[in-house]
């Protein structure tokens, strides 16, 4: 005999949601923070936002991870410039517009980390290549 087991949906806490969608849990509605999610109503609010989910991720207030990439810097960065909480769309665009020094720096520093991250993938690139190179020549 077999036994029919029924399918159970994956769920997962509000925060990993909030997370999946790039939003600030604690300005989510009550329902939201305090429920689970299944993935099926994950993939039903990324495929088709509600109006609540729009006004967040287009206003905020926006997780430190939304407001670093909108800045152009780092976690980490943010939190040099005394960055800590979440910030909305209009406070970050003013932080743009004031352009801080600590920002300055930051962003220069982002780019200076990229180059590096891109030489590395480059040299690690061109070691592969001599190596299958080799191994190809060996056989």
């Amino acid at each position: 005999m077999t036994s029919l087991k029924q399918k159970t949906s994956q769920t997962m806490k509000p925060a990993t949601a909030a997370k999946k969608l790039g939003i600030y849990l604690a300005a989510a509605p009550t329902d939201f923070q305090e429920g689970v999610v299944s993935r099926e109503e994950l993939n039903a609010l990324q495929a088709e936002p509600p109006q609540w989910l729009q006004e967040l991720r287009k206003n905020g207030p926006h997780p430190r991870p939304v407001v670093a990439a909108k800045l152009g810097v780092s976690i980490s960065g943010l939190a040099r410039g005394g960055v800590t909480e979440a910030l909305t769309t209009a406070e970050i665009d003013a932080i743009k517009a004031e352009n801080p020094l600590w920002l300055q720096h930051e962003r220069a520093n982002q780019v200076d980390v990229r180059k590096e991250e891109a030489r590395i993938k480059a040299k690690h690139e061109k070691e592969a290549a001599a190596k299958a190179a080799k191994d190809s020549q060996g056989r």
